[in-house]
Order: structure tokens, then C-alpha cells, then sequence
């Protein structure tokens, strides 16, 4: 493990803390909870941070809003969004983007399947038909997930539900919404019918949205529009102590467009099958999953993006298995031991276009069946020392191979000639790469009295480069800007030479309050310094067929250093509270980060400006209300190397009603209630408005919206 230097220290100090526990976001109180790995879990006066908690009430509470399921966590504090899609943004956690994260799907990682990211993870997911999202921010114990260097995102669906008599149990939900800014609406539906062992259950949704207007004028915002379908059937039988759930789904979405990418999503299909075993025992606890994916991704123009052709096709098959158990070896400690395999497919390849000079006569090879492959195995001991006082700490080593083919550009002639000689250079060495990683933490949680809890980590992680920071080649213009996630315009080129990033982080939390004092305060600062960080070095200014200048330049993948440090707030006060669940609340948090690239003195690209919302809450029988305000600070500290461009400090209004009667619940909301006009600060370029109109500028944020949502359990 590398050691943390005195510079990281100083700097960890000025960030005001050492370390940091995740912050849990835990979607519903069943028998999982106890399960959780998160410091505090186990202690009953452990405070999770009110603001994080985001059960299926909650998820409930939002679904007319947005089918983004990566939006809705930008509610928790330290959560941001990079812009993708209307159903594929990609979340960051204290700086550090989605590639960066461990993101799971019902415990199973979902490969990116596209030179653009554009079905990250959580666009196969949608808020109508989640049961949990757990979010943990900082540091995670080893045996929450590897191959990464940032947090743990972890979402799913309802648990099997079981007939506790000898009669069929019956039961479902239904929801529907609609949008008025977009004209986006869509619903779902879950049924259910179980005996005592054998439970069976169906899951299906439908959205679709139209571009949608920005603020302050009745404007639309090009390539904003999307569609998309989920199914999914799950049979589970419990015998004795054991548990087995086979799931299988499938996904399509026919179309997503992306304001900040040249092309669009014109087809997106993925089917699973995933088959799980958990045992409980006097001996302790067996978890055991296997799961398949297979994806199969297009792109090419929208209609607002027009005339144009361009496919581009992606093949992506994931095979994931893992086997976990957790032995209580005395009344004080418990070791976790788990083993994982997780197997990455891809083929990315760009047919050729008829009568096109460049883009012809041979079909693009840009990634040639790559292969990623990772071997883990984790040792974590947990030891409860007293009532207040808890610790965790394990390793995890992880084994990664990757490979890929020969690739080939679509032809030899002066047009392609950058994009043929790079290709030869890359035939004439070898792909073979393998990584030994190391990662460790510790955790510690202190209940110093009933109302005030500490919770210290610290975690060094390692993430191995993703197939197309690695294999990616292409040299020329049009090639390399179809490369990368970043929504800013600009070329990508891979490197073969990368080094899996290094991080090191230190954070800490005091949480103060408790149930009955009716009022909560959480304060999280942590710091982060990350060695062989991939960021991109300059390569050349990107030119048009003129050979003028686009504004737009070729970088490459390199390894640089990188820190991020911060701290995160959140808080509520009770102004009343009746029987039950009945109350008024005020509720407030904020982020704040700094990221540095050390390497060139410059901040590092795409970044969260402070963030702060104030939210007045009223719940008094059928009846909820409720107010916020979010007010986002102008991004000014840009990235030089990308052209980043600024955006304005702006504040957005938002009012909420509900009623539920005869177990149906209406709801009516009114986001961005004055219509703002606003630039979105991790949006980046407007791409496809620059392609029509030739101006360049940040994407437009969503002007005033009223969304209606309708829902009942039966």
C-alpha cells in the first residue's frame, strides 16, 4: 500500500478532517438492513444523515419528476450529475466520475457499452420500479466492491414476497406521471403471486419524453428526447435456510438523444439472466450470484441532428460470479471472506457509409473483441468492541487481464491517412496487459453519547484503466471525436502505456441529534489524492476540412496526480410533529469540493460548483406539501486544456402536493416554478445545437415543468 505523504496529510488537515464513513441511502427497512457494511449499521445510536435517505416513499415522492434514476441521487449530499441522455446521466461522487464508481444492478455490474457512455449502469434502471438505493461516499469496506477509487452506488429492486398462510398471495402496484415540459410520460406495473415457498413476480415500464424547453423562453433544447421499455420476470423459492431468486429482463430503448455528443442512441437492447443463493446458518451466513448480460448498441443522427449517417455499433457480453461468507467466529467478531470473477466482452465496430470518401470502403475496427477480465478476492474483519464503539478493516487483491485484436480504419487513402498509420503502429505491438491491484480500509465508528456519533476510514484504491481508455487509437478528426464521455467537443485517443490509478483517501462525519430531539446535523469532510489520476495530455488542434480551426482539440489519455477534497452537509429541524408519521420539517445540505489536477496546476474538468437545497416539508394525514429551493454556485475554476466554459450562479424553485385517499396517491409538482433560465454547470457543450446553428454554448437547464403522478399498492 503506498504510503500517504506529508504534503497529502497537510492538505488532508486544511480539508478539517482524516476520514470518512459512506453515507447510507437505504430505500427500505427489512432484514437486509442489519447486512449493511456501512460503520454505524449495527449500532442502534448511530445517526444515518437524514438528507441520504432515500427509501421507496421517497423514490415514490419522485418518480413524476424524472425517469433518471442517476439525477435523483444528486439529492444526496456529495452526489453530482455529469449530463448524458434524459435517461443516462452519469453520477459522480465527490469529484470523482461514474467510470470511477462501482455501480450495481440487484449486486451486479453493468459494463458501459459504448464509446460514449451512453447506457451507463442506472439507464437500465428506472425510480417506478426501484425498492433501494444505497449510496456510500467515502470509504467503503473492501468487501462492498473493488475497481474503483471512488464510491459505492448499489441499487434494487423489491425483495421476493412469500404468502405467510397456505392461500395465494396476490398482490402489485401501478403508477403513471406525466410531464408537461418534454410531454414525457410513462408508467409501471408489478405483480406479484406467491405461496409459502414459491413466489413469482413481473416488472415492467414505459417512458418517453419529447425535447424538452429550456428556461426562460419556449426554446427547445435539440436531442433531449428518448424512449425506453423494462421487463422483468423473477421466480424465487426459500427452503430451510436458503433463499434461491432467478431474475431475467430485458431492456430496449429505440431511441436517446444527447445534447452534448455528435451522435444520438438510435437502439439499445439488453437482456439478463441472473441466479442468486443465500444461505443463513449456525455456522454463518453464504451468499452466492452468477449473472450474464448481453448488450447490443447503436448510434447514428436524430432528426434534429439531420442529414447525416454515421452508425456505430457496439457488442457487449458480461459474465459476473461471486461467492461470500460471513462467519461470526466470536460474539465480538465477524470475518467476511468473499471470491468474485467478473468477465468484459466488447466489439465496437463503424459500418461503412455508401458513397462516402471518408467514412468507406472497409468496415472502422475501433475496438476488435477486447477482453477485461478481473480475478478478486477480499478478507474483512468486523469487531464489535462495545456498544458504542465499532471497527472494520480488510484487504482486497484484484488480478486484471485485458486484451483486444488487430483494428483497421476504413480505408487507406489521404483522407484516412492518420487514422491508417495509427492503426499500423497499434497492429505492431502487442495489446496483452495485466494489473495486480491492492486495496485496503479501515473503519471506525464511536457513539460518543446518545446524540452525537463519530465515524473515522481510511481506504487506499486501485481502478484499472476501462477498455476504451486503453484500446482506443484512431488519429484523426472524426475518429477521436467520437471517443469519450466528457460532453465537451473534443477528440480522445487511448494509450496502451496506462496505469491503474492509485487512491488514498481520509474523510470523517459527526452526526448530532437523534430521533427524539427532533433535529439532525451531519458534517463530512474528506480529501482524496489519487496517483497515475487518468486525465488527458494535448495532442493538436482539431481543424475542419478547410483546415481552419473547429475550437476543438485531440487529447490523449496519461496518467497525472490528481487531489479532491471537500466536505458535505446536511441537516433537518421537526416545527411540529402530531401522531405517527405527521410533521413539519425544514430540511437543508450543501457540498462543497475542490479538485486539483497537481499535475499542471489546473482544476480538474467537470466539476459540481457548491450546491446547497432548503426544503420546508408538511405532512398531516393524507395530506403532503412541501417547498425547496436549490441555488448552485457559478463555475468559474475551468479546465484550460478542454476550453470548459463558464456557467452562472442561478437558484430554482420547487413546490410539491400530495393526497392520498382509498390507498391511491395523486401528486402535483411544479419544478423551476418562475422558469429560470440557467446554464447546467456538468452539462457541458451543446452540441447539437452547435452542428445547426454553428454557436457554441452550454446546454440550456429545464424551464418550468408541472408533473402529475399517480400510484396505488394493492
Amino acid at each position: 500500500m503506498t504510503m500517504i505523504s506529508w504534503k497529502i496529510a497537510f492538505r488532508a488537515a486544511l480539508a478539517a478532517g482524516c476520514c470518512s464513513l459512506p453515507i447510507l441511502a437505504q430505500a427500505q427497512t427489512d432484514s437486509s438492513a442489519e447486512d449493511e457494511d456501512s460503520l454505524g449499521a449495527r449500532i442502534n445510536i448511530a445517526l444515518p444523515d437524514p438528507a441520504a435517505e432515500l427509501d421507496r416513499s421517497g423514490l415514490e415522492k419522485q418518480q413524476a419528476r424524472t425517469s433518471d434514476t442517476a439525477q435523483l441521487l444528486t439529492r444526496i449530499p456529495g452526489v453530482s450529475g455529469a449530463t448524458g441522455g434524459g435517461i443516462s446521466t452519469m453520477p459522480a461522487i465527490r469529484g470523482l466520475g461514474e467510470q470511477r464508481l462501482t455501480i450495481l444492478v440487484d449486486g451486479q455490474t453493468i459494463d458501459a457499452a459504448c464509446p460514449n457512455d451512453m447506457n451507463s449502469p442506472l439507464s437500465y434502471t428506472d425510480p417506478q420500479t426501484l425498492s433501494s438505493v444505497n449510496v456510500l461516499t467515502g470509504v467503503a469496506p473492501v468487501s462492498s466492491g473493488g475497481d474503483n477509487i471512488g464510491g459505492i452506488i448499489s441499487v434494487e429492486s423489491a425483495p421476493p414476497l412469500f404468502s405467510v398462510s397456505d392461500s395465494l398471495l396476490v398482490t402489485g402496484s401501478v403508477s403513471t406521471f406525466y410531464r408537461s415540459n418534454g410531454d414525457g410520460f410513462g408508467g409501471a406495473v408489478k405483480l406479484t403471486a406467491a405461496g409459502r415457498k414459491l413466489s413469482a413476480s413481473y416488472t415492467g415500464s414505459y417512458t418517453r419524453s419529447e425535447q424538452y424547453e429550456g428556461g426562460g423562453s419556449d426554446e427547445l433544447v435539440r436531442s433531449t428526447e428518448y424512449a425506453k421499455t423494462d421487463h422483468a420476470l423473477e421466480l424465487a423459492y426459500q427452503a430451510g435456510a436458503g433463499l434461491f431468486r432467478l431474475k431475467a429482463g430485458y431492456h430496449f430503448s429505440p431511441y436517446e438523444g444527447f445534447p452534448n455528443q455528435y451522435m444520438d442512441m438510435t437502439s439499445n437492447k439488453s437482456w439478463f439472466l441472473n441466479g442468486s443463493y443465500r444461505g443463513i446458518y449456525d455456522w454463518g451466513d453464504l451468499d452466492l450470484a452468477i449473472a450474464y448480460r448481453d448488450t447490443d448498441h447503436a448510434m447514428n443522427f436524430l432528426e434534429d441532428k439531420l442529414p447525416g449517417d454515421m452508425p456505430m455499433n457496439t457488442e457487449v457480453h458480461s459474465f459476473n460470479t461471486s461467492a461470500k461468507t460471513s462467519l461470526p467466529v466470536s460474539s465480538r467478531d465477524t470475518l467476511r471472506l468473499g471470491g468474485e470473477f467478473h468477465h468484459q466482452w466488447l466489439n465496437d465496430y463503424w459500418p461503412p457509409v455508401e458513397g462516402s470518401m471518408m467514412m468507406g470502403p472497409d468496415v472502422f475496427l475501433n475496438i476488435n473483441e477486447a477482453t477485461r477480465d478481473r480475478i478478486s478476492l477480499y478478507s474483512e474483519w468486523e469487531a464489535q468492541w462495545s456498544d458504542r464503539l465499532k471497527t472494520i478493516a480488510g484487504i482486497r487483491y484484484e488480478h486484471l487481464r485485458m486484451n483486444t485484436g488487430d483494428v483497421q480504419p476504413y480505408g487507406t487513402g489521404m483522407m484516412n491517412m492518420a487514422d491508417a498509420m495509427a492503426a499500423d503502429a497499434f497492429n505492431s505491438v502487442g495489446h496483452k496487459r495485466h494489473d495486480n491491484n491492492w486495496n485496503a480500509s479501515i473503519l471506525l465508528t464511536y457513539a460518543m453519547n446518545d446524540w452525537a456519533v463519530l465515524e473515522l476510514g481510511y481506504a487506499h484504491k486501485t481502478r484499472s484503466p476501462n477498455i476504451y481508455e486503453r484500446y482506443t487509437w484512431g488519429r484523426g478528426s472524426m475518429a477521436s471525436r467520437m471517443i469519450g464521455w466528457y460532453g465537451d467537443g473534443n477528440g480522445y485517443v487511448g494509450n496502451l502505456d496506462l496505469k491503474p490509478e492509485r487512491a488514498d483517501t481520509v474523510s470523517a462525519a459527526l452526526a448530532l441529534g437523534n430521533d427524539t430531539s427532533g433535529w439532525h446535523l451531519r458534517i463530512a469532510p474528506y480529501y482524496t489524492h489519487v496517483d497515475d489520476y487518468i486525465d488527458t495530455i494535448f495532442l493538436q488542434d482539431l481543424t475542419d476540412m478547410m483546415g481552419m480551426p473547429t475550437g476543438f482539440v485531440q487529447l490523449q489519455f496519461a496518467n497525472q496526480e490528481a487531489e479532491f477534497y471537500g466536505t458535505d452537509l446536511s441537516g433537518s429541524v421537526d416545527l411540529w410533529t402530531g401522531k405517527a408519521q405527521e410533521k413539519t420539517s425544514i430540511t437543508a445540505s450543501a457540498s462543497w469540493l475542490r479538485a486539483n489536477n497537481l499535475s499542471d496546476d489546473g482544476p480538474v474538468y467537470r466539476q459540481m460548483p457548491l450546491h446547497a437545497l432548503l426544503g420546508l416539508t408538511h405532512k398531516q394525514g393524507a395530506l403532503e406539501l412541501g417547498a425547496e429551493l436549490e441555488w448552485v454556485d457559478a463555475k468559474t475554476r475551468l479546465d484550460a486544456t478542454r476550453h470548459e466554459m463558464k456557467t452562472g450562479d442561478y437558484a430554482l424553485m420547487n413546490l410539491t402536493a400530495a393526497y392520498t385517499i382509498a390507498g391511491i396517491r395523486l401528486s402535483v409538482e411544479a419544478t423551476n416554478l418562475f422558469d429560470k433560465a440557467y446554464d447546467l454547470p456538468m452539462g457541458g457543450v451543446s452540441l447539437g445545437d452547435y452542428g445547426v446553428t454553428g454557436n457554441l454554448r452550454n446546454i440550456p437547464g429545464r424551464g418550468r415543468s408541472i408533473n402529475l403522478g399517480l400510484s396505488t399498492n394493492f
